[in-house]
């Protein structure tokens, strides 16, 4: 899997801080620029997200395009709104040697994988002969695996990528599309470092957990790492009073 950023707003940290602070100032927007270092864009951004006033944050954009991508995990990508996608067609691109995506279940038994090798390796001759057919690339790419490999240009502000990557960033989330989330925000930090601070799942970030009894037990051990004093004892035989 690849991940490379395509565009993105100039200066994004920039663009959203001075978006806020219009909000709460009186002077003109050519001034607004001018009055705030790095420091005063670091403060706001951080107000605006522990208030919860994420409408400033939709004035920065990122576009991201993905190679690489199973044909099963551009399915769950597509799922996410607000976001704008461009994806390579099936109908109109051959698929003759398409390439594959394996998951580490598979990879993890010898035998298991040949035997997804050769399943992928019959799905393109088969392909092949249905192409060599006449069958036109539409009805032929019926044949076609959802471990087939895709490309897909994504783009989204930062709020949206935001709320995705608590989303998509969980340890419930499927693997592949974890993965493709921690890359995207490798990718996505260093252009908006105060955006992206302490992004990923709500347990690390907010200290919360929305999976109720589906919770993979996480946030207990983040809570425990957040208090001012922890000890592995508990109970009336720890209290020194007598």
């Amino acid at each position: 899997m690849r991940v490379d950023v395509i565009d993105h707003t100039r200066d994004p940290d920039r663009t959203v801080a001075v978006a806020a602070r219009l909000c709460y100032s009186p002077a003109e927007i050519a001034d607004l620029g001018e009055i705030m270092d790095e420091e005063e864009t670091a403060r706001m951004i951080r107000m605006l997200r522990e208030r919860g006033h994420m409408s400033p944050l939709e004035h920065a954009s990122f576009t991201v395009g993905i190679e690489g991508l199973s044909r099963s995990a551009s399915h769950q990508l597509v799922r996410s709104r607000i976001a704008s996608y461009s994806q390579q067609s099936q109908r109109y691109i051959s698929q003759r040697g398409f390439r594959h995506v394996t998951p580490p279940s598979i990879k993890r038994d010898p035998k298991l994988e040949e035997d997804f090798r050769q399943h992928m390796a019959e799905s393109r001759q088969l392909y092949e002969r249905l192409r060599e057919a006449g069958v036109p690339r539409e009805d032929a790419r019926f044949v076609l695996p959802q471990a087939t490999a895709s490309s897909i240009v994504m783009s989204k502000n930062a709020r949206a990528w935001l709320e995705w990557f608590e989303i998509r960033m969980c340890t419930r989330a499927q693997w592949e599309i974890r993965t493709l989330a921690q890359r995207i925000l490798d990718e996505l930090h260093p252009l908006a470092p105060h955006l992206f601070a302490n992004s990923g799942p709500p347990c690390e970030g907010k200290g919360l957990c929305h999976e109720g009894d589906h919770s993979c037990g996480r946030i207990d051990q983040v809570i425990m790492d957040r208090l001012p004093y922890r000890t592995a004892r508990t109970g009336p035989q720890d209290c020194e009073e007598g």
